[in-house]
């Protein structure tokens, strides 16, 4: 296939994503960069996590992606009080007939949306692993398989308000993106304020099948890479891990660069960032475009860094200036 016959795929395949989006901006007014990036998660199948202070429509914006869609849904509310077993389900006993039956927890949905997944302690966190990583879970000694599509869009408070909770490295890890959510404009914020004044908060309607959601999935992975762009990817990835070898003096500010997760996950996210574009190929302005969300909650920062005040965001764009564009 050529590239200008999957570029005609991908403006067909595109009609479903911007079906998605008509609804979501129904009920979400501005935060295009938080919409385009749930889209991006929806087409790789990738599990989001959306950081950003109280008030920023990220609930908001999850549950109206789920709405949108065709599909069952579930909000977990994370508390510090709540245990594993009352997201992945348990063993009651029945004294009837002396046997103890499954009784499914609310992780058996298409769509989950934790809500405030760092209010809760690492021991409930953790009972996300298996479920975002093999999509399955264990009861007892069952295992189910979770149907499909399964993902995890996650909202998560600044780590520095109270009453909360790190994410271990290991279920941050499983994050394909973090995304950070900021404050609306000022056009944007006056328009809140009048919807919401008004009260007519629309109503969302599923436009889009899980079969149309698939068939995009199917047409983004085809979009053409070249190898020098896929070196390309492998280089911003290993430069967070040897940064010395690429002629950056960023190792002292480095505890545990990223994992190989992070050139999979640029790798596709890359191709549907292309998508979106209605473009067959992918360019290194794609790869530039999705780094920070890809890479930035997997960089493990040294006390040099954070005493310097330095973030993972700014070693990362430095990393992005200094590395050869192919």
């Amino acid at each position: 296939m050529d590239i200008q016959e999957i570029t005609q795929n991908v403006e067909k395949g595109g009609l479903v994503l911007r079906q998605i989006r008509a609804e979501v901006e129904k009920a979400v007014v501005g935060q295009r960069y938080l919409i385009e990036r749930m889209l991006i998660g929806l087409l790789c199948d990738g599990h989001l996590l959306l950081e950003g202070l109280p008030g920023l429509a990220k609930t908001t914006a999850v549950k109206t992606l789920a709405a949108a869609i065709r599909t069952t849904f579930q909000r977990i509310q994370f508390t510090p009080d709540l245990l594993p077993a009352d997201i992945l389900g348990t063993q009651v006993y029945r004294p009837d007939n002396a046997a103890f039956e499954i009784k499914k927890g609310p992780i058996f949905h298409n769509i989950i949306l934790a809500d405030e997944i760092n209010r809760a302690p690492a021991k409930v966190q953790s009972a996300l692993l298996e479920a975002m990583q093999e999509r399955q879970v264990t009861i007892g000694e069952m295992t189910f398989l979770l149907d499909r599509p399964f993902l995890v869009l996650a909202t998560q408070n600044p780590i520095e308000q109270e009453g909360t909770y790190p994410l271990p490295e290991a279920q941050i890890d499983r994050f394909m993106m973090k995304i950070k959510v900021d404050y609306p404009s000022a056009e944007e914020e006056k328009e809140i304020m009048l919807r919401f004044g008004r009260g007519d908060a629309e109503n969302i309607n599923g436009v889009v099948e899980v079969a149309q959601i698939e068939s995009a999935r199917e047409t983004m992975r085809s979009i053409h890479m070249e190898e020098k762009i896929a070196d390309y990817i492998v280089r911003i990835s290993r430069a967070t891990r040897n940064p010395e070898d690429f002629g950056l003096e960023l190792g002292p500010m480095i505890s545990y660069g990223a994992s190989p997760r992070a050139s999979m996950w640029l790798g596709l996210a890359s191709r549907a960032h292309a998508f979106l574009s209605d473009r067959g190929y992918v360019t290194p302005q794609d790869v530039k475009s999705m780094a920070l969300d890809v890479l930035r909650h997997r960089l493990i920062l040294s006390y040099e860094a954070e005493a310097e005040g330095k973030s993972t965001d700014d070693l990362i764009s430095v990393l992005l200036e200094r590395i050869e564009v192919p």
